[in-house]
């Protein structure tokens, strides 16, 4: 199950569960649109796969399943 990280790995910018900004690679590793497109180049800079748009979990599943509250923070 996906983690839904908080914030944006580069700038830390918040990134709720709900968030249709948020992108991961593959290694969940987390940015925001701005820093995922216009820096990064849609390429994840931890393992330099391919940054898509987060999928949006349910409201009704976050209760069971919530999302991770962990911040990864790396600013390049």
């Amino acid at each position: 199950m996906l983690e839904l990280r908080p914030g944006c790995e580069r700038c830390d910018c918040d990134l709720p569960a709900d968030s249709s900004t948020a992108m991961i690679c593959s290694f969940e590793c987390t940015f925001c649109t701005d820093c995922a497109t216009q820096v990064l180049q849609g390429i994840c800079p931890n393992c330099g796969g391919e940054l898509v748009r987060r999928p949006i979990r349910p409201a009704g599943k976050l209760a069971a399943n919530p999302a991770s509250s962990m911040r990864v923070y790396r600013p390049q």
